[in-house]
């Protein structure tokens, strides 16, 4: 994907505004905080904005069609962008059958009066061609402010239409929230088929949205726990292949697969270290459970814990310093925090029930986790030193949170129970906009990847 600045005919001076949004809009967002000018050799405005409290309404935002030699193909990308921002709950994207104008013109400067007259506060005007390679331009306006907040072009190559949409997503939603957005992503997951006591479980991989599926185990033996790595090419899961569950590394770009480690042990609850160079997992040995990481390439694996209790799940720290992880070593399983090299684990859940799967947030704020109380499964957050634990979603069964690129948004699988498989679902942090994520099978088990470059 190549990113290039906006080309001829465009405004430097406007470029170079960036007003990311006016007081009044960030009201309407439920944003606190306010606005604030920040100074700088560009004398650029900037709004800092955090979105939070019970009312929060989206912010309204034309995007007409984008221009095309093709109107189906225009229509086709402007129809993804609108999907992405709905779906995130920060934005309504408004009916294109109601706008003043129903193709964008990405060339020349909106007729602003015409817009506001509308209600119209962000307006995303695009254009797209298909040939050799793909071509887009995007650029998005504050009407009230009649400015610019960002334009941008890309080129890729033809097969990946989809995901210029989701990049243009990416830098609408990065233009306007102040925060990078997540739609230039995957999930690995583990697809379900066949009857509930015979499920065929194959490792998967999809587009955030739920497109381009594509298969990444054939389903002869069971895989479960798919983690992407940091570089967006490796996935470590847990296979079944040889009897006991052992933890294997996938590369996505040649489908090759190996081994990591032979403890003469079940070895499960892989995931990756942010270098992308070391795998945390769990070893079961003589009834005990223990900790151990090792090299991506192989070699001798260092026991990061010890004992006869439970120890699992664990999460590194975007920092790499520190890890979270699951243990009933206080007679219930609970979540603790230990240095990545091992050594003395503190406890950090002291809530009712039984804490598991935690995974630490990409921006280091948060920790996402399962808990279990009163027959009922939650999906929360904490903050990495047990404080500010909020419960986001509540069902019979919701298990292994894992979290979008930018930390504000947590997906999971739910399992309604009965004859009916698993499925997969979103909730962001301040526990809105639950979004079911639609899937070929049942899914469970799902990992998301980082942003693509």
């Amino acid at each position: 994907m190549d990113e290039q600045a906006p080309g001829s005919g465009w405004d430097d001076e406007m470029e170079t505004k960036m007003t990311l949004l006016t007081r009044r809009n960030a009201i309407k967002l439920g944003l606190a905080g306010g606005a604030a000018l920040a100074a700088s050799n560009t004398a650029m405005a900037q709004l800092q904005i955090l979105v939070e409290g019970a009312n929060f309404q989206p912010l309204p935002i034309a995007i007409p069609n984008f221009a095309s030699s093709d109107p189906t193909f225009g229509k086709e990308i402007a129809d993804i962008v609108r999907a992405n921002l709905r779906r995130s709950g920060l934005f309504l994207p408004l009916d294109p059958a109601s706008l003043p104008v129903q193709v964008g013109d990405v060339n020349n400067t909106p007729d602003f009066a015409t817009w506001r007259t509308a209600n119209v506060d962000a307006l995303v005007m695009g254009s797209v061609e298909r040939g050799g390679q793909i071509s887009s331009s995007v650029r998005v306006w504050d009407t009230q402010q009649a400015a610019q907040v960002v334009g941008k072009s890309y080129n890729t190559d033809p097969n990946s239409s989809r995901r210029v949409a989701h990049i243009i997503s990416d830098a609408i939603y990065e233009s306007l929230a102040g925060e990078s957005g997540y739609f230039d992503t995957r999930v690995v997951y583990v697809a379900e088929s066949g009857p509930k006591a015979n499920r065929v479980k194959r490792l998967a991989i999809m587009d955030q949205d739920g497109a381009n599926v594509q298969y990444l185990t054939d389903g002869r033996t069971l895989a479960l726990t798919p983690r992407f790595s940091p570089n967006n090419d490796m996935v470590t899961y847990m296979n079944f292949e040889e009897g006991n569950p052992q933890v294997y590394l996938l590369q996505l770009s040649t489908g090759q697969q190996q081994r990591l480690a032979s403890l003469g042990a079940m070895t499960f609850a892989p995931r990756f270290s942010p270098d992308g160079q070391r795998v945390a997992f769990s070893v079961e040995q003589n009834g005990a459970t223990n900790i151990y990481s090792i090299g991506v390439g192989g070699g001798q694996p260092t026991q990061l814990t010890s004992g006869a209790a439970i120890d699992t799940g664990p999460s590194y720290s975007p920092d790499g310093s520190r890890i979270v992880f699951e243990s009933d070593r206080g007679g219930s399983p609970q979540l603790y925090m230990m240095g990545a090299s091992g050594g003395q684990a503190q406890r950090i859940s002291f809530g009712q029930g039984i804490y598991s799967t935690p995974v630490w947030s990409p921006k280091g704020d948060l920790i996402a986790f399962t808990r279990m109380s009163g027959g009922q499964f939650n999906i929360g957050i904490m903050k990495p030193d047990g404080s500010g634990e909020r419960l986001l979603y509540s069902s019979y069964h919701a298990e292994g949170p894992t979290w979008a690129p930018n930390g504000r948004v947590i997906m999971f699988f739910q399992d309604p129970g009965g004859n009916d498989g698993p499925k997969l679902q979103t909730v962001d942090i301040w526990g809105r906009n639950l979004q079911t994520i639609p899937t070929e099978s049942y899914a469970s088990d799902p990992a998301w990847s980082p942003l693509r470059m």
